[in-house]
């Protein structure tokens, strides 16, 4: 498992807040306040992934004010982002005011002073987020570009930002079964797609790293693929095509990063996703063939190729099997 929880149902009603303002405060704010705090309710999951710190986090709704001179004296360096789940905050930083909702996305230097809080001063209930600190010096932008987008929104809602979203989210869905070994390469991901997306805002892409830009390509193309695999024309020309570059530099990107051919993943992708449709019992009743159609397999006859050569059972003979092991289970 990756990460330690913080929660503050850990210590008494009367002590939460106190509780939340010491461990918030060590990094974030210097002044914290909320209409909540005589029974606060918070929680953190830390995740430390090399240099990079992931925490998702929810909390009731709280302000939280960085002081210049806090600001100052404890600088460390670091750059603090964060996604924001649920709720919607507003941001006071670097002279300017924007205003935060659901997959929203927006970035804080702790060396200067910034107020956040809730924009309806806290009627809207819990909010729920995922923070990310990283030292600045590792990103490939320099601090003078970058403070055009500090306390700016930054969408989170499609492309990169998208995919970022997607990313940090999935890390603490998945805490339970990583391993801290898993740790650092999970970090360079995280940097990677944050580079990435700041640079896209920036209009400053030639400014990455030229591993950093093939491992983010090769995210948004395992993305599309995801989304398209219903789809039975997809393929690698489609995928291509999508992603304005040529079928030779695809297949070069897969060989280099994925280790599997183009086709290969498409036809992983939809024989997965088959076979949960097939082990669900909500859908015995759907027929093989079209739950084969469903996943982008037109042709009956080679889905049953496919499926018995990836798992050594026929469709028909594998749903048979899940479905009597689950039944035998909940007897």
């Amino acid at each position: 498992m990756i990460g330690t929880v913080f929660h503050t149902r850990e210590v008494l009603a009367a002590e939460r807040f106190d509780y939340w303002r010491e461990l918030v405060g060590r990094t974030r704010a210097s002044e914290m306040s909320s209409p909540y705090a005589d029974d606060f309710q918070a929680e953190m999951r830390l995740m430390e992934l090399g240099p990079v710190t992931v925490w998702p986090t929810s909390f009731l709704p709280a302000c939280y004010r960085m002081s210049s001179r806090r600001a100052q004296r404890t600088d460390d360096g670091m750059y603090h982002l964060t996604l924001l789940l649920e709720g919607e905050l507003t941001l006071e930083h670097v002279g300017g005011t924007d205003t935060f909702g659901p997959c929203d996305l927006h970035l804080v230097d702790d060396s200067l002073p910034y107020d956040l809080r809730p924009s309806d001063g806290g009627a809207s209930g819990r909010v729920r987020g995922v923070g990310v600190d990283f030292p600045k010096e590792l990103l490939p932008l320099a601090p003078h570009r970058l403070r055009r987008v500090l306390g700016r929104g930054l969408p989170g809602r499609e492309g990169t930002g998208a995919l970022l979203g997607g990313f940090l989210t999935g890390l603490e869905q998945q805490a339970a079964a990583l391993r801290p070994d898993d740790a650092p390469r999970l970090g360079a991901v995280v940097l990677d797609l944050v580079s990435a997306l700041l640079a896209q805002t920036l209009d400053a892409e030639s400014a990455l790293p030229p591993e950093s830009r093939r491992q983010v390509l090769l995210r948004q193309i395992d993305a599309f693929i995801r989304e398209n695999l219903h789809d039975p024309e997809l393929s690698p020309r489609v995928v291509a095509a999508a992603h304005h570059i040529s079928l030779s530099h695809l297949h070069r990107v897969f060989e280099d990063q994925a280790q599997e051919t183009v086709a290969a993943r498409i036809r992983r992708g939809r024989l997965e996703n088959a076979r949960r449709d097939l082990e669900d019992p909500a859908l015995r009743g759907d027929p093989v063939y079209g739950i084969a159609a469903r996943w982008g397999f037109p042709r009956a006859c080679g889905f049953s190729r496919a499926f018995r050569t990836a798992y050594g059972l026929s469709p028909r003979e594998h749903r048979l099997r899940a479905l009597g092991e689950r039944e035998q289970e909940d007897v």
